[in-house]
């Protein structure tokens, strides 16, 4: 039997997507706490150690010049490594606009918010973004709409939004 959903307009309940943080009981297992509060992880995040190690390096070999995708070049909040990431991006008027595949809880996400800026490798140009802002959206508005598809059958419910310096 499934618990019921919190009321989101009591007071006492804060996250975004309506579950109590006090309370681990009525937050179903797929939502993990992160450092900017709670994400619900996608269906695809069991396979984001088998993608990070097999498929992104092959992916970054046309991220760079393939339209709908890029590398994001960042800087590790601990290390001060400099990290390359494919990512699929998209443009939005003038924000450019990353589907969160996995969640708000994968590192690069983290390192580019707690910098607040990244370069992004895109269509053969070196861009460099600032103004992250994470966005918690299940329908995915501004995302092109095979991608609002796909979104809907993963549960990506999340993206992050930047615009050019």
């Amino acid at each position: 039997m499934v618990a019921p959903r919190p009321d989101p307009t009591n007071s006492e309940v804060s996250s975004p997507d309506g579950y109590d943080k006090a309370s681990s009981t009525t937050r179903p297992q797929s939502h993990r706490r992160c450092d900017h509060g709670f994400v619900a992880r996608t269906r695809l995040w069991g396979a984001h150690r088998f993608v990070t190690r097999y498929v992104n390096p092959v992916t970054s070999m046309i991220a760079g010049w393939a339209p709908g995708f890029g590398i994001v070049v960042h800087e590790g909040r601990r290390t001060a490594r400099t990290y390359r990431t494919p990512v699929n991006v998209f443009r939005s008027g003038d924000k450019y606009l990353f589907v969160l595949t996995y969640g708000s809880d994968a590192q690069w996400i983290k390192n580019v918010l707690a910098a607040g800026q990244c370069e992004l490798q895109t269509r053969r140009q070196d861009l460099r973004l600032v103004e992250p802002e994470l966005t918690l959206d299940p329908d995915l508005e501004p995302a092109p709409i095979l991608v609002r598809f796909i979104g809907r059958l993963f549960r990506i419910t999340e993206y992050l939004t930047m615009r050019e310096a």
